[in-house]
This record gives C-alpha cells, sequence and structure tokens, in this order.
C-alpha cells in the first residue's frame, strides 16, 4: 500500500520541507526540490513508518482481543443471590 498524503498535507509538508533546509540546512529548496524530495521520502522511508505503526496496530488489537472476554465478560442470573432458597407454600 503506497503512502499518499492529502493535497493539504501535501501543501503543509512541502513547506515543513523548505522551511527546515532553510532553518537547520543553510540551505533552501525550490518547489520542484520539495516536491522531488517528499516524493522520495514517501516512496523510500515513509513505508518502514507505515508498516511500523501497522505492526505495533496488530499487537494492540491482539492483546485486546484475547482479552476479549475479561474486557466484555458479564456474569449472568445474578438477580439471586447465591445460596437463596425458593420459598414454598
Amino acid at each position: 500500500m503506497a503512502v499518499e498524503l492529502s493535497d493539504e498535507a501535501r501543501k503543509q509538508a512541502l513547506a515543513s520541507l523548505k522551511r527546515y533546509c532553510t532553518e537547520e540546512l543553510d540551505s533552501g529548496l525550490t518547489a520542484m526540490q520539495a516536491t522531488m524530495l517528499l516524493d522520495f521520502i514517501l516512496k523510500e522511508i515513509a513505508p518502514s513508518a507505515f508498516n511500523a505503526g501497522v505492526a505495533a496496530a496488530q499487537v494492540y488489537l491482539r492483546d485486546r482481543v484475547a482479552d476479549v472476554e475479561g474486557a466484555c465478560y458479564e456474569p449472568e442470573f445474578v438477580y439471586w443471590p447465591k445460596g437463596a432458597f425458593v420459598r414454598r407454600k
């Protein structure tokens, strides 16, 4: 599954990349350079982060499913106290 950004997220990511390069690397990026760098990151690096997120979600869900009985169990037939007797006439 390819990592894709919405148009708004892509716009913000490009602005962030350009700012980072200007402020941290003392080297500005043109719009084309920022676009090419973002595309590279999305193709080459982002899948690793995506896969790590999927693996973490699997562990989380596996743990929740393993304890589904503990989390969702509701005792049955608790209206009458234990040891209550049936009154007969």
